[in-house]
């Protein structure tokens, strides 16, 4: 079922409630775990495009081509101009989806199958990751604003899928993506999280406000090379995102420090 106005005006609702930075708060996030922040959590929660594998690996590219041929199909467009109605409906509505559902009524169901319609070889098995993630103790969840069968191939395909006890996926988020806070607040109340016992890990700095704000620890994964990545200036992280404890640009790195520091 397509969202109704009153989910679309509580998405912008979410974006607007976020906690803002203020003068003289500015603060320089991490970069490795430190021993208090984590002794606590016994929930990890991993977003999974450019999060559980790495930005350069690009794998997202063939998502976007995909998607951007779904937009010109079906409104008949041409190749730039379908291309920047994607992004538009992107960066208005947290996900291209939202915005198709909102304004065209589409079948979610038909444009994920379209959409995540790629090849996982570029992805290969990462043993270091799995054994890092094996290791943290409590429960482990992947969040993401693609689909469960995207997910599953993905993570399948890094070798890490046993890891995970279940996937939270837009299906089970209604088609509601994050940064939207009632998607975070579906998605602890369907697994009975205590947000207060949990990290979160996201390629978005905004889609770490809500975890943030719900008491979640929040660690931030960075492209490699940063300068040399090609990013719209609300991915990318800026000195007024005070909502992020950590940054990091090699996860597996990052979590094998976790258990150590407990």
């Amino acid at each position: 079922m397509a969202p109704d106005l009153a989910e679309a005006a509580y998405f912008r609702f979410s974006l607007k409630r976020m906690p803002c930075h203020k003068a003289g708060m500015e603060k320089t996030p991490r970069t490795t775990a430190s021993p208090a922040d984590f002794a606590h959590v016994t929930e990890w929660v991993f977003d999974l495009d450019n999060t559980l594998y790495p930005h350069h690996v690009d794998l997202f590219a063939q998502i976007d081509r995909n998607m951007t041929a779904y937009v010109r199909q079906l409104l008949q467009l041409e190749h730039d101009e379908a291309k920047a109605l994607q992004k538009r409906y992107y960066h208005e509505h947290g996900t291209t989806l939202q915005g198709l559902m909102i304004h065209h009524g589409i079948d979610p169901d038909g444009f994920l199958e379209q959409a995540h319609a790629i090849d996982y070889s570029a992805l290969l098995p990462d043993p270091d990751l799995g054994a890092a993630i094996k290791a943290l103790p409590g429960r482990k969840f992947i969040f993401t604003n693609g689909s469960v069968p995207h997910a599953e191939a993905a993570a399948r395909a890094l070798g890490i899928l046993d890891h995970f006890d279940d996937i939270f996926d837009i299906v089970a988020a209604g088609y509601l993506p994050k940064p939207a806070g009632a998607t975070y607040d579906k998605f602890a109340s369907l697994h009975r999280i205590d947000t207060s016992k949990a990290a979160m890990f996201e390629d978005l700095p905004r889609n770490l406000q809500v975890p943030k704000a719900l008491g979640m620890k929040t660690v931030l994964l960075v492209p490699r090379n940063l300068d040399t990545v090609l990013l719209e200036r609300w991915e990318k992280f800026s000195g007024e995102d005070d909502h992020i404890d950590y940054v990091t640009d090699d996860l597996a790195d990052f979590l094998k420090g976790i258990p150590a520091a407990r």
